[in-house]
C-alpha cells in the first residue's frame, strides 16, 4: 500500500467537502486513484480544491466550466471513473 507524504495527507484532508454531492465523485478518486496519479494530475487535483464548493458543483454538474482547461480534465475524469464504478 501506498504511504501518503504529509502534503498528501492535508490534500486528502482538504478534500473533505461539505456537499454530498461533491463527496459522491470526490471521495472515490480520492481512495482509489489520487496516490498513484502522476504529479501532474495530484497537482491539478490541488488546483481543483482550490476552487469554492458551489463552484465546484456547478462544474460537476456541467452547468459551469473552471476556468482551468486541466480541471475541467480532471473533473472529467473523476466523473467517469465513478460511473465507471457505479456501473460494475
Amino acid at each position: 500500500m501506498i504511504q501518503p507524504t504529509d502534503a498528501q495527507r492535508r490534500t486528502i484532508y482538504q478534500a473533505r467537502r461539505g456537499l454530498k454531492e461533491l463527496d459522491f465523485y470526490i471521495d472515490p478518486y480520492v481512495k482509489n486513484h489520487y496516490l498513484i496519479a502522476d504529479a501532474k494530475e495530484q497537482a491539478n487535483f490541488e488546483k481543483l480544491l482550490g476552487y469554492e464548493d458551489p463552484d465546484l458543483l456547478l462544474f460537476f454538474l456541467g452547468q459551469a466550466q473552471a476556468d482551468d482547461d486541466a480541471v475541467m480534465v480532471l473533473i472529467d475524469k473523476i466523473k467517469r471513473l465513478k460511473h465507471q464504478n457505479h456501473v460494475s
